[in-house]
């Protein structure tokens, strides 16, 4: 199935509109917080949906190995097991298996890998990845399984995984066949190469899928090359389609690329941030750890509407912080993530009223003052 994806106003290359789904609308800028391992860390599904987030990202590799993709299919599927009603994106796996596991073979048919947690062997195949997303964990946006090459790379393997992820592209659309309720994006890959991310989505949209994920990039290129790839990656994949931009990142990243049409965007930064006592304002980043924060008597952000950053001083949570207390990691995530939805809300109503250039550049200006 493809979603109906309505786009209700653009400025300049950035849109916004309404990815709708059997389970709820995403409205879009969208972000996505990352529930690992079938929990958005720290934070209990009511927490997250309180923030205003219209889906979750669950992980495939991570949920596959513990508690086992077949025993949440057992217990009711992901959305159930977890008790989240709204949509979830799951990713495919690949990603993980190339940074995370011991040993990994990849081969035309699939990779093997040992597991990080217990050494175990496993076999990946696009086949497997569609299987374990959209028949056990039951997720609405299922993802291609791709190979991810790390930056830099030489063009020849940037080529090689291009084409290895096109073929899996086609051999996970053919697994995936015909839905009512979940639909699959491909992934355009290529690392910085112009002329294969161009070849990339050539070939996926020649198979057709619900949406285009944009892969490969925040895997070490820096702000400036990722930013210099989206102007020719992005336009690249079908305008009437949501295009979404894997694993980024930080607030200036998620302004960039909107800027150039990107529409979706997933990143566990918010809560790993939070639970290292670093919280994300409109002013950019800021270390509660420092000593300066010890009598600060007013919120994060008076103006929230998460309690985490309305009601409680800075100076409790830079106590709670340098305490080691659970209670600080938890309120900075929450506050992380509140602030990650605002921003995507603040980015909506910009474009929607024609003023997105402005909030772009006022943007910039807050967030690299370096």
């Amino acid at each position: 199935m493809t979603f109906p994806f309505d786009i209700s106003a653009t400025d300049g290359a950035a849109r916004t509109g309404v990815l709708k789904t059997p389970r709820g609308d995403i409205r879009t800028p969208a972000f996505m917080p990352v529930g690992t391992a079938g929990t958005v860390k720290a934070l209990t599904v009511d927490q997250v949906s309180q923030t205003g987030a219209d889906i979750i990202l669950g992980n495939t590799y991570h949920l596959m190995l513990r508690p086992g993709a077949e025993r949440v299919k057992r217990l009711g599927g992901l959305h159930r097991f977890m008790r989240w009603n709204r949509p979830i994106l799951t990713d495919s796996g690949g990603f993980q298996v190339m940074s995370l596991s011991n040993i990994n073979k990849v081969t035309e048919e699939a990779v093997t890998f040992a597991s990080h947690i217990d050494g175990s062997r496993h076999v990946l195949s696009p086949e497997r990845s569609i299987d374990i997303q959209a028949d056990l964990l039951g997720s609405d946006i299922v993802m291609q399984l791709d190979e991810c090459v790390a930056y830099p790379a030489e063009e020849a393997r940037a080529r090689a995984a291009m084409e290895l992820s096109a073929r899996w592209a086609a051999r996970s659309k053919a697994a995936f066949g015909s839905r009512d309720t979940q639909t699959l994006f491909g992934i355009q890959q290529g690392s910085t190469f112009e002329h294969l991310r161009r070849e990339s989505a050539e070939r996926l949209i020649e198979i057709g899928f619900g949406g285009y994920a944009i892969g490969g990039l925040a895997v070490g290129e820096g702000h400036q090359a990722m930013c210099d790839t989206l102007d020719f990656a992005a336009p690249m994949l079908p305008v009437e389609r949501p295009r979404y931009l894997m694993g980024v990142g930080k607030p200036i990243d998620l302004v960039e690329a909107v800027a150039r049409g990107v529409d979706m965007f997933d990143c566990v930064l918010p809560t790993r941030s939070g639970r290292h006592g670093q919280a994300w304002t409109w002013d950019g980043p800021i270390n509660l750890k420092n000593a300066r924060f010890a009598e600060l008597d007013e919120p994060l952000d008076a103006d929230s509407d998460c309690p985490a950053s309305r009601d409680y001083s800075i100076a409790y949570l830079h106590h709670l912080v340098r305490a080691e207390e659970i209670l600080g990691q938890v309120l900075l995530s929450w506050h992380n993530i509140a602030f990650f939805q605002a921003l995507t809300a603040a980015m909506r109503a910009a474009i929607a009223e024609g003023r997105f250039e402005q909030f772009r550049r006022d943007f910039r200006a807050r967030h690299l003052k370096d």
